[in-house]
């Protein structure tokens, strides 16, 4: 991290609930800065989701604070999200401290436990470290900052804004309805040192002419105190990583005649959805998510993404109808592939000996690949530069998984790394499973699985150029429809 002179203050974006646009906002601004000249970062204290990322030390972050720091331009660090809860049931999560899992508790013990202030500790100094070397940071918060009965555990919201000394704005979401109530709670339940922080509001999601909410606009700065700073539109040309499966409810299409139709089985536990993004922006492709056999025996090509629990997801899709239809899919000869949890469902048996993900000790697997798993303790997160198949094209993607697949037989490998190591199993071109999230932003793989499905050649399509472009779209549209010269105004030291 390069030392720089502090210039801004940092500015953190709160919400009224979750899902109101929070994690986008924040990357729009990390762009923001980072076009202006300045040395933005970002930062999340607690981040709850099953959508992680590998940091280039090799340790895990979730998902949303990678996107930001590359909107931002700059490598992702573990100070940026230095806890990580990723769920592995209804009630209880991993946690993960600085990048590495250090257990597993139940939302009761995590939340109602006597941790809290060690771990609002290491959040601090986690932040004091990050500004200490960029400006200025870009914090977000969770879910809603009003929970009244959470706020004394709070090591993520407005403590942490206190903290940071951070210019506060809340945002609304407009499109779910009950803006007026939402922002007018939110604040009004806020002690006085938090409702200094609020700087503005930021009204999201509006669809149609923003002018016709002038009025409104001028009834939420009259009832909230605070200035209203931007109303942002509703858009749906601008793609960014989404961090919630929340966004996966919008993504439920049904198979179409015209395209290469991906059915991606969707699970309880389902992570890193984000390794589909890229593959649902290609042409070609119909990509959707699902649990129904039907719409899975419409595909030419079935995923079995990753997991945080590998073998209660097993179970699941055993009981709902869905392995079969993969068994049928495999059997008329359409491309069964698997990803990390996927890889390990689709071999012959998952075993969790230590229970890191489940009570249930042993399972049988899908059977389509030869390969045994074993849940082990120790976590691997890593970056890795690889070759896929016999292709020479370099490819990038990550590890984050806590197995141990063993193949039983003699089988080929899918790819190839630069250190001579391998990964997954390779059966044949329309059955193979590997460990790796994010294989299939890689164009070469991409053009080999849609090869036996249409005969329409892939464009070069630079995945990498695309998401800087979404960005600076991103950045341009808040420049729009936001007061950005108000919000440098507050970031300045002396204000």
């Amino acid at each position: 991290m390069k030392k720089i002179k502090l210039e801004l203050r940092p500015i953190m974006f709160v919400g009224t609930a979750s899902d109101v646009g929070k994690s986008v906002v924040a990357a729009g601004f990390c762009r923001i800065f980072k076009q202006d000249g300045y040395t933005p970062a970002p930062f999340k204290a607690q981040n709850m989701s099953l959508n992680s990322y590998a940091t280039p030390e090799g340790l895990e972050i979730g998902r949303a604070q990678a996107v930001q720091a590359e909107a931002a331009g700059i490598p992702c660090h573990t100070d940026m999200n230095p806890v990580l809860l990723k769920p592995t049931t209804d009630k209880a999560s991993q946690v993960v401290l600085h990048g590495k899992p250090v257990g597993t508790q139940s939302a009761y013990d995590y939340f109602m436990g006597n941790n809290r202030q060690e771990l609002f500790l290491e959040v601090k100094q986690a932040f004091d470290r990050l500004s200490s070397q960029y400006s200025p940071v870009v914090m977000e918060g969770a879910g809603s900052i009003s929970e009244l009965n959470l706020k004394h555990r709070d090591i993520t919201n407005m403590r942490m804004a206190l903290h940071a000394g951070a210019a506060t704005y809340l945002i609304g979401d407009i499109d779910r309805g009950g803006i007026f109530g939402s922002l007018y709670g939110t604040i009004a339940l806020l002690t006085p040192e938090e409702k200094q922080c609020i700087k503005g509001i930021i009204i999201n999601k509006f669809r149609g002419d923003s002018r016709l909410f002038d009025e409104g606009r001028q009834m939420i700065e009259s009832l909230c105190g605070v200035p209203v700073v931007g109303v942002l539109p509703y858009f749906k040309n601008i793609f960014i990583e989404e961090e919630d499966s929340v966004s996966l409810e919008k993504k439920h299409k049904a198979a179409v005649a015209d395209k290469v139709n991906v059915a991606v089985i969707r699970m309880n536990r389902m992570s890193n959805f984000s390794d589909f993004d890229r593959l649902e922006k290609d042409p070609r492709v119909n990509l959707y998510y699902t649990d129904q056999p039907t719409e899975i025996a419409k595909a030419d090509i079935v995923v079995l993404p990753g997991s945080k629990n590998t073998i209660e997801d097993l179970v699941q899709i055993k009981n709902n109808g869905v392995a079969q239809a993969i068994y049928e899919a495999y059997r008329k000869e359409k491309t069964i592939i698997g990803i990390c949890g996927g890889y390990q469902m689709m071999g012959e048996v998952v075993e969790d000996p230590h229970q890191v993900e489940s009570s249930i000790a042993r399972t049988a697997g899908l059977g389509l690949l030869p390969v045994r798993t074993v849940l082990q303790s120790e976590k691997t997160t890593q970056q890795c530069n690889f070759t896929y198949r016999n292709y020479p094209e370099k490819c990038k993607g990550y590890e984050i998984h806590m197995g141990l697949s063993t193949p039983t037989t003699a089988v080929n490998p899918v790819n190839f790394f630069t250190d001579g190591r391998t990964d997954g199993l390779f059966l044949n071109k329309k059955c193979w499973g590997t460990y790796l999230h994010g294989i299939l932003d890689n164009t070469a793989v991409v053009n080999d699985i849609l090869s036996d499905y249409t005969s329409v050649a892939g464009e070069a399509f630079d995945y990498q150029q695309f998401k800087e472009e979404q960005y600076d779209k991103l950045a341009a549209v808040i420049r729009e429809h936001v007061y950005v010269d108000k919000i440098y105004h507050s970031l300045r030291i002396n204000n």
